[in-house]
Formats: structure tokens, sequence, C-alpha cells
């Protein structure tokens, strides 16, 4: 074995985390473009040349979503039925938004029809803003509880429904999730077009990390004053997977507990904040290539905030703290850990490599002359 089941169990929190981030800084990306494309796109060219900036990348960059997916199944395999489970609906209705995107790319400019165009440009935005909107909320019913019980054969039921995921703080994560997205999409598009669809990208960037920063804040203090979860006692880190092996208590705040044991931690929701700012001042200074590496770690700080927050929860129960889903206890064996690791280790090298030559490669400026000039060759 490479690694002790603990530290196996450890660096698998980590990838996860890793995976997430690159779906959130490339994916992510593509869906604010969408959802910014109706604002910042007065005309067909201008709406053309917003979409040919993510053109050559959008169903490259989808490969961090399946692979995230993948590695949840491999190493979580608990937590994947438990969310399938719970999240079904939502997660049916991800999928059939998410419909909308390659379909709406391939075939908004096969007809020269503006009712078409239009009805394609409204499917691109509901394909970007559902998943957008559907992730942040379930990210913030992690911190509520899962209405979800595990029987002692290890089965797990979910009690609960689609409309119950839609309660206030789920929404206002929802949207956090939104707004992170936009903003860093404007950023993108500031950089990769010019003249006034740049213009109106940058302004809405700076509009969009406006309100992601007042809604980060406010998630931020109601999750003080939320009621966490904390373990008390469980199995030893190194035996086996056993979710029913542990004691939970609940108490308001205790989702901030690991910033005060680990002060270290503080690092990640600061990270956010001054990277939203630090935007808002790149963009302003119209130097969006700083702008979007800003973003991107903004993006970074947010994610990890959360995964720092619930650690080393996964999915805590509702119903029975107690079987709360942990990175300790929900895992697949030692040996499948093992094997899924260095599958990552030779994977997602490539996965980087190639997503950053493309870049690289198909690097510009896209402008609307080139788009009008080039009616037959672009999205």
């Amino acid at each position: 074995m490479i690694f002790d089941y603990e530290t196996l169990k450890m660096l698998w929190w980590l990838i996860i985390g890793v995976l997430l981030i690159g779906f959130a800084i490339t994916d992510g990306m593509d869906m604010g473009v969408a959802m910014l494309l109706r604002l910042v796109g007065k005309t067909d060219s201008e709406r053309r040349t917003v979409i040919n900036t993510i053109g050559p990348h959008w169903d490259g960059n989808q490969v961090w979503f399946i692979t995230a997916g993948g590695a949840l199944f491999a190493a979580w395999p608990m937590v994947y039925a438990a969310a399938f489970s719970g999240f079904y609906f939502a997660m049916m209705l991800v999928l059939f938004a998410l419909f909308f995107r390659p379909l709406g790319f391939d075939y908004r400019s096969k007809v020269d029809s503006k009712r078409w165009r239009n009805n394609w440009d409204w499917g691109l935005l509901a394909g970007s803003a559902i998943p957008a909107l559907v992730f942040g909320i379930a990210f913030g019913n992690l911190f509520l509880g899962v209405p979800f019980n595990i029987d002692n054969l290890m089965r797990v039921s979910y009690q609960g429904s689609f409309f119950g995921l839609l309660n206030p703080f789920g929404l206002l994560a929802g949207l956090v999730s939104i707004t992170m997205l936009v903003a860093h999409a404007g950023m993108w598009l500031q950089l990769r077009t010019a003249s006034v669809v740049a213009e109106r990208s940058g302004q809405y960037g700076r509009y969009s990390l406006i309100v992601f920063i007042v809604l980060f804040a406010a998630a931020g203090f109601w999750v003080a004053n939320l009621t966490g979860y904390q373990v008390v006692s469980m199995a030893d880190t190194q035996s086996h997977a056993d979710p029913l092996a542990k004691v939970v208590t609940t108490a308001q705040g205790a989702w901030l507990s690991n910033y005060s044991t680990r002060p270290w931690t503080m690092t990640f929701p600061i990270l956010a904040f001054a990277m939203a700012l630090s935007a808002l001042v790149f963009s302003k200074l119209n130097k969006p290539a700083l702008g979007l590496i800003s973003t991107s770690l903004m993006l970074i700080g947010v994610i990890m905030t959360a995964g720092v927050s619930l650690f080393p929860f996964i999915m805590p129960s509702s119903n029975n703290p107690n079987i709360s889903l942990t990175i300790w206890d929900a895992v697949s064996s030692h040996k499948t850990l093992n094997i899924m690791f260095i599958a990552v280790c030779i994977f997602v090298p490539l996965i980087l490599s190639y997503t950053t030559w493309c870049y690289v490669k198909m690097w510009r400026r896209v402008t609307v002359e080139e788009i009008e000039n080039n009616t037959h060759g672009s999205y």
C-alpha cells in the first residue's frame, strides 16, 4: 500500500476538493458566461462573440464535473448513495438543464432566425443558471443537515423532499454560487473580448462581485448562528468504515470550531474576501488578467471555506446526528482508495496539461469584426 488508511482518507478529501475547484474555475466560468450572454451582448454578433470566447473549451471543461462525480462514487460510495437519493429530483433538474448547453452552443447559429436564436439564448441561460443555483443550494443544505437514515444493513433512506431543499439558507447559498460564477465570468469576458462587450462585461462582473461580498458575508454570519455538528467520539480512523460507530453532538456555532482549533484555516475566508476586493480594483483599472486570477483564487477561498467549516463531515444527518457521514467512515476500502489514488496521479495531471495547452494555443481576444467576417467558422 502507498499510504496508510487514515492518510488516504484525508488525501481523498483534498482530491475531491481540488476536482470541485477545477470544475468551478473552468466549467463554472462557462456557466457564468452563459448567464451574462444577454446582458453583455446586445446584438446577435456580440452574443456570438461572447459564446466564442468559451467555444473551444466548454465541452472539455465538463470533464472536471464528470471526474468529480466519478471520484465521489469511487471514494465516498455512501455519500454518493445518500446524495443521489436525497437530492434525486434536484440532480435530475440539473441534468435536464444541462441538456440545453451542448444543444444551444451547437444549434443556436444554425438557423438565421432572430426568434430561433433568442430561444436558444434563454436555453443557455437556464442550462447554466439552474445548475449553478442547485449546486449552491445543495451545499447550503449540508450545513443544515440532510434528513436521511442508515439502518443496520447500511441502507440509506431519505425522508426529505425537493421543496424542503428550497429553504432560506439554501437559497442564500445558491445566490452566492451564482454571483461568484458570474463575477468570474465577467473578468474572463473583459479579458477575452474587446470594445463595448468588454466594458459591459467588466461592469457586470464588478456588480456581481459587490453582491457576492455582501451575500458571502451574510452566509458567514448565518453559519455562525446555525446549529452545527461536532464529533464527540468515533472508531479508530485507521479502521474499516462504519458510519454507525460514533457519537455526534450539536451546538450553535459549532461549524466555526475548526477556525478556533486550527487558526490557519482562517486563510480561506480571508482569501475569498480579499480576492473579491482585488478583482474589483483590477477590473476597474482595466487589468482583467489580474482580475481573472483574483476571482479564481476567490473561488478557491469559497470552496475551501465550505470544506473546512464542514470538516470532517461530508453529509450531516438532521434525523440522527450520530449517523452523519464523515471523511473517516463514509469511504471505500483501503485497497480501493490506493488504486484510485494511483489513477488520479496519472490522469489529473493529464487533464491539467491538456486544459492548459488548449487555453494557451487558443488564447486571443474575440472581436465582433472577427465573428462577422467568419460567419460559418464560429459558433
